[in-house]
Formats: structure tokens, sequence, C-alpha cells
């Protein structure tokens, strides 16, 4: 009985696999296909008339270069500097004593029901203040803090084991030097969650470079993949628009399958506990 029940489970586990890759390599398989046969056999699964064409003319009509190039650094800077503070934040909630201390941690949690549409205007105006616009400060600051990275860092050292930073304190360490030696090389299953999800973020990011970036030099690809869609008033090449897709997905699918074993680490294991 447990043995048909376990089939049955990777039976579904399969389908599930199946209807979630397929649009996936359909769209793999369709960008390296000729824009004339994209449309000309629907019910085809698979096709072997294969070209780089597609490739050729993105690159040749937009900056795709530039676009991937500004999502790259923006997606890596507010992703490092989202994992420091928080975790420098996560840790001083969960480890010091210090006055109103609960309270402010009740203002970085209403700061998570915040939706970030009603942030943008304020944020505009702030960085048109500080003659940020157009640059890539203002694309990273913005991204820099979030309370669900400072939450998130901040549960797990509260189950992290005090008895490691008492016998750390024991030879000669101090708080700073416990946090580097100790607790956050321990935490690096979430810190590597943590990690995942700002860059996954970061990177399909689309309302805040549209608003804040006025010049095609400072685009990142989901702007510049949103405009090369409307550039086609007539017609919408689609080819070369999956190919601008593909190309999108590469980067994310790589951070995930860096921090991957982490990942599943931290969603089986939590951390240490006490």
């Amino acid at each position: 009985m447990k043995n048909i029940r376990a089939i049955v489970g990777y039976f579904i586990l399969v389908l599930i696999a199946i209807s979630m890759l397929y649009p996936f390599f359909a769209m793999v398989n369709l960008s390296f296909v000729p824009e004339s046969e994209i449309f000309s056999d629907p019910e085809k699964l698979i096709h072997t008339n294969l070209t780089l064409q597609n490739y050729k003319n993105v690159f040749e009509q937009i900056p795709l270069s530039r676009y991937f190039f500004n999502s790259l650094i923006v997606a890596v800077i507010t992703t490092f500097g989202q994992v420091i503070f928080a975790a420098f934040a996560g840790y001083s909630f969960a480890r010091l004593k210090f006055k109103w201390r609960d309270g402010i941690f009740v203002c970085v949690l209403i700061t998570m029901l915040i939706p970030p549409q009603v942030n943008i205007i304020p944020l505009f105006f702030l960085m048109r203040e500080l003659h940020l616009v157009n640059t890539y400060q203002a694309l990273i600051l913005p991204g820099l803090f979030g309370g669900f990275g400072v939450f998130l860092m901040r549960q797990y050292f509260l189950g992290f084991s005090k008895d490691l930073e008492d016998a750390a304190r024991i030879d000669g360490c101090n708080m700073l030097q416990s946090f580097f030696k100790i607790a956050l090389p321990l935490a690096l299953p979430t810190v590597a969650t943590l990690a995942i999800f700002t860059f996954v973020t970061t990177w399909n990011s689309f309302l805040w470079p549209l608003i804040i970036t006025n010049s095609e030099s400072m685009r990142t690809l989901p702007v510049g993949l949103a405009i090369f869609r409307g550039s086609f008033r007539e017609i919408t090449l689609w080819g070369e628009l999956l190919a601008c897709s593909v190309i999108c997905t590469i980067p994310v699918i790589i951070v995930f399958l860096l921090g991957k074993k982490y990942f599943i680490n931290d969603i089986m294991q939590g951390g240490v506990k006490e």
C-alpha cells in the first residue's frame, strides 16, 4: 500500500514538473525557430529547423547588452547590500537589548504591509531632490532595505544556539567577532534564501526602473523588453521577443542553481536550534 502511494505521489510530482517546465522548454525552442515557422504548425512540440537569427536581430535592434549589464549591476549590488543590512539588523534585534527594541521591530514589520506602489511617488520626489534621477544610485538605494529580510534573519538568530556564542566569548571573541565567525557562517542557508529572493525580485523589477530612468543607457532588462515589445505597432516579432525572454531568465536560473543546496537546507532544517 505504501509503495502504491509513493508511486502515485511521484507520478503527480512528475506531472506538475512537466506542466511547469513545458512552457519554458517551448519558449527556448521557439526562440531558435525562424519567425515564419513559429505559427506554421502550432501542434508541433519540437522544431528542428533552428537558427540564431532571432538572437542576432535582437542585439542589432536594441542595446540588449547594456540592459543586461544594468540589470546585473543593480541586482548584484542590491542583493549584497540587503543581505548585509538584514543580517546586522536581524542579529541586533535577536541578541541586543536596547530601548524600544520591540517597538522598532514592529515598525519594521509594518513596512511589510505597505504595498510597494504606495512608496513610489515619495521615493521619486526624494530621488529628485537628491539629484539621483536616472542614476544607478536611484535604482539601488530603495532596494537595500527590506522588512522581510530583517524578519527572516531575526527569526533565524532567535533560534540560534547561545552556547556557541558563549564558547566564543570564553575564547576571547567580542560580539562583533562572534557574529562574523560563528553566527553568520552558520546562517548561510538563510542568507542564501534571502539572496535568491532579493536577486529574483530586483531582477524582475519593472515599475520603479521604468519611473526613475529616462534614458536608454540606464534601462534595465524588464523595461527594455517592454519597450521592445511595444515598439512594433503593427506586428509583433515573436521570435525576437522570445529570444529576449530567454536571455532574461538565464541569470535567475544560474543564481537559483548556485544557491539551491542552501535554499533546500534552510527549508528542511531552519538553522541550528537549542
